[in-house]
């Protein structure tokens, strides 16, 4: 249930707070008050519309913010699956714009809009103002009808998918060895060539980082050997050097030890320096004798660091990417050599691949006719309910080439007159049938679904009289096991509301403005009474509005 709509700075609203309450919450206001702004607002906090049209300008920042109730163990359920953090049973959803960047946040962090927009399908369900017209395209009656199917379809629903993905990257295989004999002959020459170049130059796994050490050592052996020639000199035995004065050091010190046992300890470890400087020359002088520049060993290295790093740079960035392309080549190559035989194993796991498709899609199939029959009947019942007196809706169903959603195509037909054949909906439906086949539909997949708040922007489109009274009790039924929101310009739907709220446009400062409260019960009767009584409000029309909220307590009391 949605408890609380927060908006700061949008459009004609500087702030509002709008409080709902279980049951049917109705909005009602003169045209141009600024009902849309409402609607949009909460469009905005859960991502399905942007800051643009609705941010004012002049102000430092934008806000729209949705408080939830979620009390429903299936909405919590799926909300885990999307960790969600719960705070006491409740979910505040809130996107924020400042200096032309937007933040949306779901209880304090951060999240990307796409994950606000799961989430809104688990709390809510928004019926816009033109939302109907999505009847006039078939292909979305076959969303609906999956939508009501539920998770029955979406094991073998996957399984379609997966198939036909399996299946068409085998009709784009055969479909590429369409090739003539003298293109066939063309490719197989490249590819023997590209093979064969790789396996001349023998490759070795790490055999360029081998020889890239190999190869900074030749270059750099002047350098190497003026270090170490160096280090030798100071290291040496020879006059002046490290160790001849380590030497005389230990001599010197090694005759005073024989005056004093203290010194004994000291004369080891300096006993233990010489020794060590002596193993340090030998084995300088053992580097020394191995190192040299040999210019047949540099050349020898440098062509066969250049042609790896030609066949890296040709077949892949490391020599395991070169010897990988190799094998596929192979591979391909092999195709291309047995390509008849190639092509017939194509063939065969292409029909095998289909049959196994056309098999999953019967399947689906099958699952959505026994939907449709059950939501057919259901659609009927409410289509009756909202004063269609004679009314038959029915799903065809036909079969077409097999896809990633199965084969079937299906439309709505609908029969709204005695004696008038079914007819696919889209052809015979007005603009406020179509807007209550929608509402029956709407219904229909929220019982399915159990979507704790629905919003009706506007559901009165194109209805009035007898329709209207209709479409009002039926708000109100819904209205029993869910909350819903609408805004509308009828009377009678308006007289059905449990929590009645006027948006009202008002000059302040020289400046349009845009504000909502909640109407008592005697202010809800007056709006009632300007909505039916138009420029003049008379004590009669008053009346009426008295007694259509007075019929709407009792209606909703059956």
């Amino acid at each position: 249930m949605l408890l609380n709509i927060h908006v700061k700075n949008m459009a004609l609203i500087d702030e509002a707070d709008i409080d709902l309450t279980e049951g049917l919450n109705i909005l009602t206001g003169e045209t141009g008050a600024g009902k849309s702004i409402i609607i949009g607002s909460v469009n905005v906090a859960l991502g399905l519309a942007g800051f643009k049209g609705f941010a004012r300008e002049d102000a430092a920042f934008a806000l729209a913010e949705l408080v939830f109730s979620v009390d429903n163990e299936r909405q919590r359920k799926a909300l885990e699956r999307l960790d969600i953090p719960m705070e006491d049973d409740q979910i505040i959803i809130s996107r924020r714009l400042i200096n032309g960047r937007s933040v949306s946040k779901v209880n304090g962090e951060t999240v990307p809009v796409s994950l606000v927009r799961q989430v809104s399908e688990i709390l809510i369900d928004i019926h816009g103002q033109h939302e109907h017209q999505a009847l006039l395209h078939q292909k979305n009656h076959l969303a609906i009808l999956d939508a009501f199917a539920g998770e029955e379809l979406l094991e073998p629903i996957n399984t379609v998918r997966n198939l036909y993905r399996e299946y068409d990257s085998l009709e784009k295989k055969l479909k590429e060895t369409d090739l003539s004999e003298t293109a066939r002959a063309k490719e197989m020459d490249f590819l023997a060539f590209e093979v064969g170049e790789i396996e001349e130059a023998a490759l070795k796994t790490g055999e360029d980082e081998e020889l890239e050490q190999v190869y900074r050592r030749q270059v750099n052996s002047q350098k190497i050997m003026e270090g170490v020639t160096e280090a030798e000199n100071l290291t040496s035995s020879d006059f002046g050097g490290a160790a001849e004065l380590v030497s005389r050091a230990y001599r010197s010190l090694s005759s005073a030890s024989a005056y004093d046992e203290k010194l004994e300890m000291i004369t080891s470890e300096l006993a233990d320096i010489d020794n060590l400087l002596n193993d340090f020359h030998r084995e300088l002088a053992d580097y020394q004798e191995s190192i040299s520049f040999d210019a047949e060993s540099f050349n020898r290295t440098e062509e066969r660091l250049n042609l790896l790093n030609h066949l890296k740079a040709k077949y892949g960035g490391s020599i395991e990417k070169v010897l990988s392309y190799k094998k596929e080549k192979e591979e391909r190559l092999e195709e291309l050599e047995h390509y008849e035989a190639y092509r017939l194993r194509l063939k065969k796991e292409l029909e095998t691949k289909r049959a196994e498709l056309l098999s999953a899609c019967a399947k689906v199939s099958a699952i959505r006719k026994k939907a449709a029959e059950l939501l057919s009947g259901k659609i009927t019942a409410v289509l009756k309910d909202l004063n269609f007196l004679d009314v038959k809706f029915a799903i065809d169903f036909q079969e077409s080439a097999p896809g990633p959603e199965g084969f079937d195509t299906i439309c709505f037909l609908i029969s709204m007159n005695p004696g008038q054949p079914l007819m696919p909906l889209q052809k015979v439906a007005s603009g406020g049938e179509l807007s209550r086949v929608m509402l029956a539909i709407k219904t229909v997949l929220a019982d399915k679904d159990a979507v704790g708040t629905m919003i009706f922007d506007e559901i009165d489109v194109g209805i009035s009289g007898r329709t209207a009274q209709k479409v009002s009790e039926k708000m109100a039924v819904i209205a029993r096991s869910r909350q819903v929101i609408c805004i509308t310009h009828l009377a009678q739907i308006a007289s059905m509301a449990d929590a009645h709220f006027c948006i009202e446009k008002k000059i302040v400062d020289q400046e349009a403005k845009t504000f909502i409260r909640r109407l008592s019960d005697e202010e809800s009767i007056e709006e009632l009474a300007r909505i039916l009584g138009g420029a003049e409000i008379t004590a009669t029309v008053r009346q009426s509005a008295r007694e259509m909220k007075e019929l709407a307590v009792c209606t909703k009391k059956y």
